[in-house]
């Protein structure tokens, strides 16, 4: 398999069944990527359930630490029912904002199922969650992002006081092998 073409690193759109997936594994011969997130510590009142998942999540892509963190099993769920999972894990360089359980919770059962049943829509979502890069919070201060589903994500404050769109992140700046993970309390709805 060819590599990712530079423009289109992380294009998570559906792979037709005969083509090759836009992001392509590192090959056999490279060595895994095991440097950790950018500058700093994990912060924020969240981050306490993971505290002692730290240097496993670490050497994890973010489609497998995703499924090793309780307080995230309903994304990663919705990971695997998108089949994004494996699309996740050989992205390079990308920044996750996971909504937490609560916040699927907090939408209503029925739309749940709805958005579960409909893999087009569910790869729209979640992709709305993810960015190009490993951003550090302080590329997050009042920062606009684009997101790998084509829209925009809007950074405000700064530290333990940082929002996405409307969504509070409660643990921000976790390592894994290929991303930087901001758990936040709601999930982003795309326009």
């Amino acid at each position: 398999m060819s590599p990712a073409p530079e423009d289109s690193p992380a294009d998570m759109s559906p792979a037709p069944e005969d083509s090759p997936a836009d992001m392509s594994p590192a090959p056999e011969d490279s060595p895994p990527a095991t440097s950790p997130s950018p500058e700093g510590s994990p912060f924020g009142a969240g981050c306490a359930p993971i505290e002692g998942n730290l240097a496993d999540l670490a050497k994890q892509p973010v489609g497998t630490a995703l499924s090793g963190v309780s307080e995230l099993s309903t994304l990663a769920e919705a990971v695997q029912q998108a089949g994004l999972a494996e699309r996740l894990n050989s992205a390079k360089d990308i920044t996750v904002f996971a909504p937490n359980n609560e916040a699927f919770e907090a939408i209503p059962q029925e739309t749940r199922d709805k958005v579960m049943g409909d893999k087009n829509l569910l790869i729209k979502i979640l992709t709305y969650h993810v960015v190009e890069g490993r951003k550090p919070p302080a590329e997050l201060e009042d920062a606009t992002l684009k997101t790998l589903e084509g829209g925009e994500l809007t950074m405000k404050g700064s530290g333990e006081d940082l929002t996405v769109n409307d969504a509070k992140v409660v643990c921000g700046n976790i390592p894994t092998s290929n991303a930087t993970v901001y758990i936040i309390d709601k999930v982003l709805t795309p326009q």
